[in-house]
């Protein structure tokens, strides 16, 4: 994909990851740390986990495809490097919410059945729970902060010296 609209296609696939990748995280840890969320949010937030780690390789390709377009500069070299560590910091999202989601579907299958029987996720253990606990923050501090260097990068390579601290002249009816 490279562009939408007649504008680069990174430009604007890379709003989606901001807001989507730290609202998974958040709804991970959510979901990990909290019964009632669990049962509300554990299914969508698995969904959407997996959503995030297909539109971050789709958003990178994009913006290697903007990179050869642009004049390279340290900011954006850095940037581009940068954005290479988002899917690294996606996909530990995605698996754990998936687990969360699973652990929650194999209690709901448990108590349907009546057996009682113990998985290896079992949804009554917690330790495994404390566990993935601990993961899931550990996760979503990762990814909330990855994003934040990337988008901070991104920002710096295309605003530096792009605008000035005083505000522009109006022409008149403004």
């Amino acid at each position: 994909m490279t562009t939408l609209n007649g504008l680069p296609a990174h430009v604007l696939l890379v709003h989606a990851i901001v807001v989507l990748l730290p609202l998974a995280a958040l709804l991970l840890v959510l979901s990990a740390v909290w019964p009632a969320a669990r049962d509300k949010l554990a299914g969508p937030n698995a969904i959407l986990s997996v959503l995030v780690v297909v539109l971050v390789p789709i958003t990178t390709e994009a913006g290697e495809w903007l990179e050869r377009r642009v004049a390279s500069t340290p900011l954006v070299r850095t940037h581009t490097e940068l954005g290479d560590t988002a899917l690294w910091v996606a996909i530990p999202v995605a698996l754990l919410a998936l687990l969360v989601w699973w652990r929650r579907r194999e209690g709901l299958r448990i108590q349907a059945n009546g057996t009682g029987r113990r998985t290896l996720l079992a949804p009554a253990s917690t330790a495994v729970t404390i566990v993935l606990s601990v993961l899931a923050i550990a996760a979503a501090g990762a990814a909330g902060y990855d994003i934040y260097r990337i988008g901070d990068s991104g920002a710096q390579a295309s605003w530096q010296g792009q605008f000035s601290t005083t505000p522009a002249p109006r022409g008149a009816g403004h």
